[in-house]
């Protein structure tokens, strides 16, 4: 039987086959090569609720305990249904920062919702061989 075992969902960012898109991402496989590809597995990560990984990639000195507690909190109840790139500055393998506009699509108690960002992304140790971190956004 042709395909049997193989996972063919899409992936939540819109970018394919969750697993050949952002699921080597969640998984440690592999790392983003771009801003927009770590903002777009960011936004799966929302969407399948896994906030081990939206951890790792946002650095905080916030206690650990909370940031999580927080996490699961603002998730809770929230349905991610669209995401939509809408522009990108930088952000690329041979960069050191970049951003990432764009509009998320949710349904939260029965309403559908679409929070706008602009968010800021940068290499860990200011190097390019650091790996793509988020680290904030302006609505």
């Amino acid at each position: 039987m042709a395909g049997f075992g193989v996972r063919k969902d899409p992936c939540p960012c819109g970018g394919g086959v969750y697993a050949d898109c952002c699921e080597p991402f969640h998984l440690g496989q592999s790392l983003p090569a771009t801003a927009e590809q770590l903002m777009r597995s960011r936004y799966s990560a929302f969407s399948r609720n896994l906030i081990d990984y939206l951890i790792e990639t946002h650095p905080s000195p916030e206690p650990l305990a909370e940031r999580r507690q927080a996490l699961k909190a603002s998730n809770r109840g929230v349905r991610w249904t669209q995401l939509r790139i809408s522009a990108r500055e930088a952000g690329g393998e041979g960069d050191l920062s970049g951003r990432v506009s764009f509009e998320a699509h949710y349904r939260q108690a029965g309403q559908m919702h679409v929070l706008r960002e602009c968010s800021r992304f940068g290499r860990e140790g200011g190097v390019l061989e650091g790996r793509w971190l988020y680290l904030d956004g302006e609505a």
